[in-house]
């Protein structure tokens, strides 16, 4: 008995799977055009003089570790308060070592240039980092740095 193959057996598989490249190479294009402000290395947002943010620091063997609520005037730490024990121990020790937005673009920029294996970004609508992710060396153990930023708001005073 002969067995005899139709050369197409589903009519719409070359246009279903061409259709398929196309839309997935667009997605890729997307997530290749990042926030204007990562690809500049943040210079799409300024830092205001004055503004409010919290922070949560993780990773690593550092001393900026927890969470905080930062008051920043003339760009400089005006106010820092631990939200939770390893914050306020922190702020306890080294209230200094709270840092402003622009001193953690600042190590990101430093990061970048330096060469780390990862010196990563997200932004928010108006460029203002919403994470940062450093890790300077992946083959060094507890030199990671990972900052959320949150409830970000510029202020008046200044």
């Amino acid at each position: 008995m002969r067995l005899v193959r139709s050369a197409r057996r589903f009519p719409l598989s070359r246009p279903v799977l061409v259709a398929g490249l196309v839309w997935m190479a667009a997605g890729c294009q997307g997530q290749a055009r990042s926030h204007p402000a990562e690809q500049a290395g943040s210079t799409a947002w300024t830092e205001p003089a004055a503004y409010t943010y919290t922070l949560r620091s993780t990773g690593g063997e550092r001393l900026l570790i927890g969470t905080f609520r930062v008051t920043v005037r003339d760009r400089k730490v005006a106010h820092v308060a631990g939200l939770d024990e390893q914050g306020r121990a922190v702020v306890r020790r080294a209230p200094d070592a709270v840092p402003t937005i622009g001193a953690l673009l600042r190590e990101l920029a430093e990061a970048r240039r330096d060469g780390a294996d990862t010196a990563q970004a997200r932004y928010s609508g108006d460029g203002h980092p919403l994470r940062i992710t450093l890790d300077r060396s992946a083959d060094a153990v507890d030199d990671e740095a990972r900052y959320v930023i949150g409830d970000y708001a510029v202020t008046g005073a200044g």
